[in-house]
């Protein structure tokens, strides 16, 4: 169970409207490596930990800890999206020709489809999918992508940060930068124990008759 408190858990306030920045900002929510997948990824790695109450309550926090991240970036988005769109984009179409092209780099769903408000959806328009999700019943399989989608993660959001000059927006992505941090050192310790439970290679319980052994190493 969830319980929904009205304060968003850091700041999501821009300095002034941006829907370029908005639709940006669709990647780290939407996309492959968004925070709607590693939420998603955690939920269900948790759920799935049978037998295990260490690894699942940590799963379960941190997915918990995601689904505020989705919320804060979705605020993000629709503020600064909103009162901004038309403005802005006329302004970007009349300094810049090659921005005329693309209607200024505005994703048009935000104003057609969405009411100038976040969509589960990546910067192109792309439907989030479980597909993105990785939840194999196996921890330590499971851990190893968790870093993966963390780095990934971090990756974009220092990028997204490299693109604007807005402090609130960077206000947000630093906090989100601190949190992948931190999720990356407390996977990486849990595969640590892990490997010293199970062995390094995944799953290491298959019987040795199993592999043609003399290319096992080579």
């Amino acid at each position: 169970m969830f319980m929904h408190d009205k304060k968003l858990q850091y700041n999501a306030k821009p300095d002034q409207p941006d829907p370029l920045m908005a639709r940006r900002l669709q990647e780290i929510l939407g996309g492959q490596w968004g925070e709607m997948s590693v939420m998603n990824m955690y939920l269900f790695q948790g759920w799935n930990a049978r037998g295990n109450e260490k690894y699942k309550d940590l799963l379960l926090d941190t997915a918990t800890e995601e689904i505020g991240h989705v919320e804060m970036i979705a605020t993000m988005i629709a503020q600064l999206l909103e009162g901004a769109p038309l403005a802005t984009q006329d302004k970007a179409v009349q300094s810049d020709p090659a921005l005329a092209a693309v209607m200024g780099g505005m994703n048009p769903q935000h104003a057609i489809v969405n009411g100038l408000g976040a969509a589960p959806k990546d910067s192109n328009g792309n439907a989030w999918t479980s597909n993105y999700i990785v939840s194999s019943g196996n921890l330590l399989a499971d851990m190893r992508m968790n870093v993966t989608a963390e780095s990934q993660g971090r990756l974009q959001v220092a990028r997204l940060y490299e693109m604007t000059h807005d402090k609130g927006v960077k206000d947000m992505l630093g906090f989100l930068l601190a949190r992948d941090t931190q999720h990356q050192l407390q996977w990486i310790e849990a595969i640590k124990e892990l490997e010293e439970k199970e062995g390094v290679v995944v799953p290491g319980q298959v019987p040795s008759s199993y592999e043609v052994s003399d290319v096992s190493h080579t």
